[in-house]
């Protein structure tokens, strides 16, 4: 089991409610109340996690600086009032930042039974193998 300190499980849980905030603001068609606030909390939750550092690093990386200025851009776009475009720019630059992660992703989806079995259909295998491949964890 992973040891997570206090203030880990406070950035969690912060994390958490943000993800629920900004899926909730999407479903009802776009609130930006809702989407702000989600968009807070996951940013505030994600530097309880990892450190105020590390967050620092990993955002302001010279090869990320695109990636950054787009996720960090939707948000403000969010918070000033214009939610579609927002979460549009939000969600192009995630796809940038984590991309690295997205073929650990898939391999951790392809054990879980059911997720696995859609993972390995022919026509969406086909399409997760490309995106794995194409990306590094760097």
């Amino acid at each position: 089991m992973i040891s997570l300190t206090d203030s880990q499980k406070i950035g969690m849980g912060l994390t958490g409610f943000g993800v629920f905030f900004l899926f909730f603001g999407m479903i009802l068609f776009f609130d930006k109340a809702l989407l702000a606030i989600g968009n807070i909390l996951f940013v505030v939750g994600l530097a309880f996690v990892i450190g105020l550092e590390r967050t620092f690093k990993f955002f302001f990386q010279k090869h990320k600086m695109k990636a950054t200025s787009f996720f960090l851009g939707g948000v403000f776009v969010v918070l000033i009032g214009w939610p579609i475009l927002g979460v549009i720019l939000e969600f192009y630059g995630f796809f940038l930042l984590f991309r690295g992660f997205f073929p650990v992703v898939a391999g951790f989806i392809r054990r879980i039974p059911v997720l696995g079995y859609l993972l390995n259909l022919p026509f969406i295998s086909g399409y997760v193998d490309k995106m794995s491949e194409s990306n590094s964890m760097v």
